[in-house]
């Protein structure tokens, strides 16, 4: 009996290069933004580049928040080159999330707290009277290389672009000393700070030999901060705990919280960057503010610290409170997969991901990501495909009407019969390692079967997202891969297969998939190819339907 995938249906939606206002920066006061006519070659010279990721035209990329109806992304910026150095605190804003208008550099290098680097922070809104007055905490690389917390206010708060900021004269407000025996060179990314009874609070990445931990502080006026005798929460073995964030979730809502909320219905996301690792973990549990500290639920624990965010490249994420659509957004720092040596020679490096709204799910052990719904104002005037199709064993299918390199694709899977699905073994415990071991040319009962996205004529490049379904004692097992194996000939770029087990239950739920197509540096033509295939050993008839 042939096992098929049927009541394919999925919708291409078509997406344009938007133009960002050429988000490029240069380092002083005295020198602004780099003018679009001399910064960077226009679109139709750079192949390679994404079309609606914000990214600068050149260089090196790594707070936001909504203020007075205007997003600000602040990004870790190196000016002067296509690798991480020189950073200073670039700053672009938004009407919409998506189209952005680049400003002067917000923070950069020019006092002994801060002259070898202004790195990584947050922002705070701060009531004050009757403004609200932005607040960010960053880290400064002082003149001995010591990390330290400083903290920079807008000059003109009647400007609702933010334009100026002014460093406070009481800086760097918190630092390593020989009485607190921090680890000078392992203290930063201070978080969005959240208020209890009128007291401020903040945490700061940290590693004590290789224990990583969020230190807290403590303040009233945001000026003086007291350590506390205790961190929020630290775990063994973990390394320098990078970019740390601390946030409230509604149990029964999609509707986002402000940091600062605290009350019944509510748990707590901690999530910290393992530079270690590479990659974005986090907690859900319980913040007890009556002596500051976090308790992780048991089932929230995936690995040697918790759940991910993502299971690509994706790092040093960030969220923040919207205001407005009362939702948590999420920003994240992707690297793109070719060597050093191509970043210097295209000039560019780094993107941000399209923001993400998050929330837990009904169960509470998760959390949903999902892109802003501003990202549906970039699609084209192509009408949408909608294809229903009965894909069977060995069949591969090729959307032809799609001729650019950008789309927005939605495909729903849904499985007839299961009785034959392969065995899912217990040791199988690494879903990237079973990923890059049972990729697309395997020939499994139920799968691999998906998306080959951003494929050359004759498939000698592509990149394939594909699921997998093994059958484990009385449940079902999902594997959802995204194999870039194949996606360049380049030889020095890295092709890692990433990988997750899916918590869904293919039986009473259709899989759904979606993705953001958008070209990368790794790939090399104009156009794309579509394909969804199905590889199994069974060879049946499929049936293809266009609507």
């Amino acid at each position: 009996m042939s096992v098929s995938v049927s009541s394919l249906c999925f919708v291409v939606l078509f997406s344009f290069v938007l133009s960002y206002g050429e988000a490029s920066h240069k380092i002083y006061r005295n020198i602004e933004s780099i003018p679009s006519s001399s910064s960077s070659s226009s679109s139709q010279d750079q192949p390679y580049r994404t079309g609606y990721h914000f990214q600068p035209p050149k260089n090196w990329i790594n707070g936001p928040m909504i203020y007075k109806g205007l997003y600000h992304l602040f990004y870790q910026y190196n000016p002067y080159g296509a690798v991480w150095g020189n950073i200073v605190w670039a700053h672009s804003t938004s009407k919409d999330l998506i189209n952005w208008v680049p400003h002067p550099v917000a923070i950069f290098p020019s006092q002994p707290y801060d002259i070898n680097g202004c790195w990584s922070g947050s922002a705070t809104l701060v009531p004050k009277g009757k403004d609200i007055v932005p607040h960010i905490l960053y880290t400064g690389n002082n003149e001995a290389n010591q990390q330290v917390q400083n903290l920079a206010l807008p000059k003109n708060l009647s400007d609702p672009y933010l334009i100026e900021w002014i460093k406070v004269p009481q800086n760097p407000l918190m630092a390593p000393t020989s009485t607190n025996q921090i680890n000078a060179s392992s203290f930063r990314d201070p978080t969005t700070a959240w208020r209890v009874r009128g007291e401020w609070r903040v945490i700061i990445g940290n590693r004590k030999n290789h224990r990583g931990q969020a230190i807290l502080y403590r303040s009233k006026d945001f000026i003086t901060w007291e350590e506390a005798k205790h961190p929020l929460h630290s775990s063994p073995k973990t390394g320098m705990w990078e970019c740390p964030d601390f946030y409230p979730v509604s149990t029964s809502s999609q509707v986002g919280l402000d940091t600062s909320f605290i009350g019944k219905g509510t748990k707590h996301i901690l999530k910290v960057s393992l530079g270690d690792k590479g990659h974005d973990y986090f907690y859900i549990g319980k913040y007890i503010p009556k002596n500051d500290t976090f308790i992780p639920d048991g089932e929230s624990v995936d690995s040697v610290l918790g759940l991910r965010y993502d299971y690509g490249k994706y790092y040093a994420s960030k969220t923040f409170y919207d205001s407005v659509k009362h939702a948590r957004i999420l920003w994240g720092w992707v690297s793109e997969s070719s060597s050093t040596t191509d970043d210097i020679k295209k000039g560019w490096s780094g993107i941000q991901a399209i923001p993400r709204t998050v929330w837990l799910d009904k169960s509470g052990k998760q959390v949903i990501q999902w892109p802003i719904r501003e990202v549906e104002a970039l699609h084209g005037e192509t009408p949408s495909l909608t294809i229903g199709a009965d894909l069977g064993s060995g069949s591969r299918i090729e959307i032809t009407r799609i001729t650019t390199v950008q789309a927005d694709v939605e495909a729903v899977f849904e499985i007839s019969d299961f009785r034959k699905a392969e065995v899912f073994d217990p040791s199988w415990t690494n879903p990237q390692l079973l990923c890059s071991q049972k990729g697309t040319t395997a020939k499994g009962t139920l799968g691999p079967f998906g998306l080959l996205v951003l494929a050359s004529d004759k498939l000698e490049e592509y990149t394939a997202v594909f699921f997998r379904v093994f059958k484990s004692q009385e449940k079902y097992v999902v594997l959802l891969c995204s194999d870039q194996s194949r996606s360049s000939l380049n030889g020095d770029n890295d092709k890692t297969t990433y990988g997750a087990f899916v918590d869904v239950d293919p039986v009473h739920d259709k899989l759904h998939l979606r993705s953001l197509v958008s070209v990368f540096s790794i790939l090399n033509f104009d156009k794309f190819n579509l394909y969804f295939f199905f590889n199994k050993p069974l060879i049946s008839d499929n049936h293809i339907e266009f609507n």
